[in-house]
């Protein structure tokens, strides 16, 4: 049994999207799949036990027929922190032992990396630990971020010497893409370093329904419910004359429309384009005329009770760490890493 440790140097890289997309099509190839995320951070109760979120929506959309204690070993709470810094801290690395040792007949092992190769080492289980415990072959998963990205790259591969396997570049924005293309990818092939995919950035990945973006905001829907579960793929905060607003909103497809419950035609103008739906703050409703146009369109109204910038603020700081758990969002997974992906290459690398 084998396994591959999906590693990063940061937070929020898209581990997730490589490790379920792997995941899925080596599934679809015949290949007996596990996997385990020995670090938690999300917690959530399962049979009485506390697990990882995410870990377990990787259990059930890649069908692991390990229990969800097995998959998750350890999940670090307000109360295991304060312990820990209380000096009260069990090292969790029996945890992981015990569940690795429960995994059976499978042909590889996904193990799904923290934010950063030293996250969990207050706990015994870092990434460092973990990866030489099991001799697992990694894959480092690097967010493009200019040029910083390619020493991450680099002193990557230099600090996990031979368990690194490789990089996967990802969120590559369009304007980047040729230079990765031509410079970045065969500097790092010279240097020795296998990259399995350069990924572009993905609207849809990087999206958010209006139903998450209600419960982050604590709103109230005042109007069509039925379409919480759209996708929004930008932000535009309306607070310009309403020729300019108009302007923009024309070239802004998709769109969540922030603005006062005062400005009516603010609302008017996005119901006007191709808006998902208008975020009033304040804590203040619309007229009718406006609801009634909102509900023809079928897009929803919430009245959030920060002002505009709290607003903005707590959009933000949410901002790329949606996590893929929409079935919208799991087909796309796939078929990018499908596409994209040096599948063969990696297998030959884990020789498997």
């Amino acid at each position: 049994m084998k396994y591959l440790y999906i590693a990063s140097m940061s937070g929020f890289s898209g581990k997730s999207l490589i490790t379920l997309g792997l995941g899925l099509i080596l599934k679809e190839k015949g290949y007996k799949i596990g996997y385990i995320k020995p670090y938690g951070k999300i917690p959530m109760k399962a049979d009485d036990k506390v697990i990882d979120a995410d870990a377990e929506f990787m259990r059930k959309a890649l069908e692991i027929d390990d229990p969800p204690q097995v998959v998750s070993p350890f999940v670090a709470t307000f109360e295991s922190q304060t312990n820990a810094l209380k000096g009260k801290a069990i090292n969790k690395f029996a945890a992981f032992e015990k569940a690795v040792a429960a995994i059976e007949d499978k042909d590889l092992v996904l193990v799904g990396g923290g934010a950063g190769l030293f996250e969990g080492s207050i706990f015994g289980i870092n990434g460092l630990r973990i990866i030489h415990h099991l001799e697992a072959k990694t894959l480092v998963v690097e967010p493009w971020s200019g040029d910083s990205s390619i020493d991450s790259i680099v002193g990557a591969r230099e600090l996990l010497g031979s368990y690194f396997t490789g990089a996967v570049i990802n969120k590559v924005p369009e304007a980047a893409h040729d230079y990765i293309k031509k410079s970045v990818r065969p500097f790092l092939e010279k240097q020795g370093i296998p990259v399995f995919a350069s990924l572009h950035r993905d609207i849809l990945l990087d999206s958010i329904t209006v139903r998450q973006l209600n419960d982050i905001l604590g709103g109230k829907v005042l109007c069509c419910e039925e379409g919480l579960d759209d996708f929004i793929e930008s932000f535009s905060i309306g607070a310009m004359d309403v020729d300019n607003a108009l302007k923009y909103f024309r070239r802004t497809p998709n769109k969540a429309v922030i603005t006062g419950a005062h400005r009516s035609d603010i609302q008017l103008a996005a119901l006007e384009t191709s808006t998902k739906c208008i975020i009033l703050t304040g804590g203040m409703y619309t007229n009718d005329v406006i609801v009634g146009k909102a509900k023809v369109q079928g897009v929803p109204i919430l009245s959030v009770h920060d002002d505009t910038y709290s607003t903005v603020e707590k959009i933000e700081a949410v901002l790329g760490k949606i996590r893929i758990r929409e079935q919208k969002k799991v087909l796309k997974t796939k078929e990018i890493v499908e596409t994209e992906f040096d599948l063969k290459r990696l297998l030959e690398e884990l020789k498997i």
